[in-house]
Order: C-alpha cells, then sequence, then structure tokens
C-alpha cells in the first residue's frame, strides 16, 4: 500500500520551484487551465479602465505555521509565503488591489489531530491569528476558524468562542474528516452551531483517505510515481474537486438542510465543477429525492450555498457558473499564496459584466454573508 500521508514529501528544490513557478502550488492545483481573457491584453479594455477601482474581498486565502506544516509534512511550502502575514502579504495584496483577505488555515489543517493535542492547537492557531495580522492590519485580515474535528462537540465550542469572542467570520473543513463527510450524524453540533451563530462553513478540498487513493489513483508505472502524477491527479487536478461536489450532495440528499435550513455553505474553484454537471445532476437527483426531501433538489443551491472564483480566473467558467447560480451568490477569492493575486484582480477587473454585478461579486456579497464592511 502506498500511503499519500505525505504527497510531495521528497521534493527537490528544483520540484518547489515547479510548483510555485506554476500559478497554483499543492494548497489550490498545480495545474490552473490556461487564462485567456482581456486581463492578460497589453491594453486594459475599457470595462477595466471603468473598474479599476473595484475593491476586492479575498474569501479563500491560505496561511500556515511552521508547526502546522510540521504536522502536516509540508515543509517544501516554506517557501510559498504561507507562513508571511505580514508586509509581503499585505504588499502583493496592495498591488492587486486586494482590499480584505479572509485567511483559512491550510489544508488539511489539525482536523486530522484528535484529543487534547488537536483543540489545543485550533485555539493556538486562532488565538495566533487575532494577536497577529488582524491585530497588527486590522482593515486588511478576516479569518474562518480552525476546527479540531475530531472531536465535534469540542469544535462547536471553538467555532462558537472564536465568532463571539474573536470576530471570527465562520469555520473552513478540508475534505474528508478521517472516513467521514460533514453529513455524518457526528458533526450534527458542528451544523447546529454554524446555523445558530448565523456563521457559514467553507469546505474546501482535501486529501483523499488511502483506500480511496489506491482505488482510483494509484499507478505502478515508475515514471508516474517519480512525477508524482498519482498524488496530483487524486487532489488538485481532479479529485479533489469532485469530492467537494459529492459532499454538497450527500448533504442534500441525506437532509442536511431540512434539519438545518438555515445553515450556509461556501465552496470554491468556481463550482469545484458542479456548474458542468450541474442540469444533470437535478435531472437524475430531482427524480429521486421528491419523496425524501421538503423541498426541490435544485432549490438547496439556491438556498444553502455560495460559490467563489479561488484559482480559477477564467471567464468562460464564470459565465456558466452564472447561468445556473445567482449573481447574489458568488463570491471573489484568489487562492493566494497558490495562485496570483493580481493576476485574479486583473482578471475580474475585465470581466464585461454590469457594475453593478461586479461590484457583488467582487465586494458586497461577502459583506453581506459575512457582517463586513471593505
Amino acid at each position: 500500500m502506498k500511503s499519500i500521508a505525505n504527497p510531495l514529501h521528497h521534493l527537490t528544490v528544483g520540484r518547489r520551484g515547479f510548483i510555485t513557478g506554476t500559478t497554483l502550488g499543492l494548497g489550490a492545483g498545480l495545474s490552473t487551465p490556461a487564462i485567456v481573457s482581456r486581463a492578460t491584453a497589453d491594453e486594459p479594455s475599457d470595462v477595466a479602465l471603468r473598474d479599476q477601482d473595484l475593491p476586492f474581498i479575498g474569501t479563500e486565502e491560505t496561511f500556515s505555521t511552521h508547526e502546522l506544516m510540521v504536522l502536516n509534512d509540508r515543509l517544501f511550502l516554506e517557501d510559498t509565503g504561507l507562513a508571511e502575514i505580514g508586509p509581503r502579504r499585505i504588499g502583493a495584496m496592495d498591488e492587486a488591489g486586494l482590499n480584505v483577505q479572509i485567511l483559512s488555515a491550510h489544508t488539511p489543517g489539525v482536523q486530522n489531530v484528535p484529543g487534547r493535542k488537536g483543540i489545543d492547537f485550533a485555539y493556538r492557531l486562532n488565538r495566533m491569528l487575532v494577536d497577529g495580522p488582524m491585530a497588527t492590519y486590522p482593515r486588511r485580515f478576516q479569518a474562518f476558524a480552525t476546527l479540531p474535528l475530531q472531536n465535534p462537540e469540542a469544535s462547536a465550542d471553538e467555532l462558537e468562542r472564536a465568532v463571539r469572542e474573536d470576530g471570527f467570520l465562520g469555520c473552513l473543513t478540508n475534505g474528508i474528516i478521517g472516513k467521514k463527510f460533514l453529513d455524518h450524524p457526528d458533526f450534527e453540533p458542528v451544523l447546529a452551531r454554524a446555523e445558530a451563530l448565523g456563521k457559514p462553513i467553507y469546505i474546501h478540498p482535501g486529501l483523499p483517505p488511502d483506500e480511496v487513493f489506491q482505488i482510483y489513483y494509484s499507478n505502478m508505472r515508475p515514471e508516474y510515481q517519480e512525477e508524482f502524477q498519482d498524488q496530483v491527479l487524486s487532489i488538485s487536478a481532479y479529485g479533489w474537486h469532485q469530492e467537494v461536489v459529492t459532499q454538497c450532495i450527500r448533504m442534500i440528499t441525506s437532509g442536511v438542510f431540512d434539519r438545518h435550513p438555515e445553515l450556509q455553505i461556501i465552496i470554491g474553484h468556481m463550482g469545484e465543477g458542479l456548474p458542468f454537471f450541474y442540469k444533470r445532476i437535478l435531472e437524475k437527483m430531482g427524480e429521486v429525492t421528491q419523496k425524501s426531501l421538503e423541498k426541490p433538489f435544485e432549490q438547496y443551491f439556491h438556498d444553502n450555498f455560495w460559490f467563489t472564483t479561488s484559482a480559477f480566473p477564467q471567464t468562460d467558467l464564470l459565465d456558466l457558473l452564472l447561468k445556473y447560480i445567482s449573481v447574489d451568490r458568488v463570491m471573489f477569492a484568489t487562492d493566494y499564496p497558490f495562485a496570483d493575486m493580481k493576476k485574479q484582480t486583473d482578471w475580474f477587473r475585465a470581466v464585461d459584466l454590469p457594475r453593478e454585478a461586479k461590484e457583488k461579486i467582487a465586494f458586497r456579497n461577502a459583506e453581506k454573508l459575512f457582517g463586513i464592511k471593505v
């Protein structure tokens, strides 16, 4: 059995350069689709010039610490800027015109750490943000709470503490938690507390369990192994995007939103592939859930889900997302430091949408959902 607990563990400096040289790294994606839009042209379009003053809130912006990278065997990511939440990051935000970053811990955070160690680690990470960047740059950084999800009751308590005492905007989870999705009864305390607090849960992708990796992604070809193709396929190239959509569909079918009708879920990466499958999913799942759900299957996507543009600055994908999802439920994100902030703000400034719609995506929807102001 080949474990993926420590993917890319043996990367050399050259390989690390490959990671950061591409648009995205391990935390978001090693193979971003080629960007072809007016934002990359030498001369800004009329729309881009019109919207040069557009404010931005980044809703999926990643951080880590040396301790967290050691825990998750991610020290090869030190050079990416993950652990720098000061002048370097602020400088990149200023250059891009990104007003606010909502920070979240790099996958998998501490959600796989059991017992008291996980509870204490999550608390220290959350307090580090409050006492560090959020205090030093109070207008520039907000945060999602990191939760010790091996203990759902403690996670619910830490979410409430972080929201009420420290002003956190919700929490972020990373893919499968052990071998369970959020629709598992074990996580009812977290879902109920998030709903009661009126704060969303951002579902970010995570590493698949070893069994899933072996069945879906493992390959015995030596060249395949040497280039880590199986591991990249299992995460940023394909696997974890499909996993997030699977988790969302499971939450609907298992009645999570019938039990918690006000619960709000955020997913990134332009819907994690959901827009492509949207009509097919509704056609098939709508037929078999009419008697088991309180609403039409489609309605849950409009009542309980929000979508961000993180790491997918492609106009055709945004158009497809907006074909099915209201502009009132789409938010801007960059996935920094695994994606270039300026490329993404430049791209969005050049997107040919009405100014009102662009303001909603860039910052107004986030202001409404999180109760903050640029």
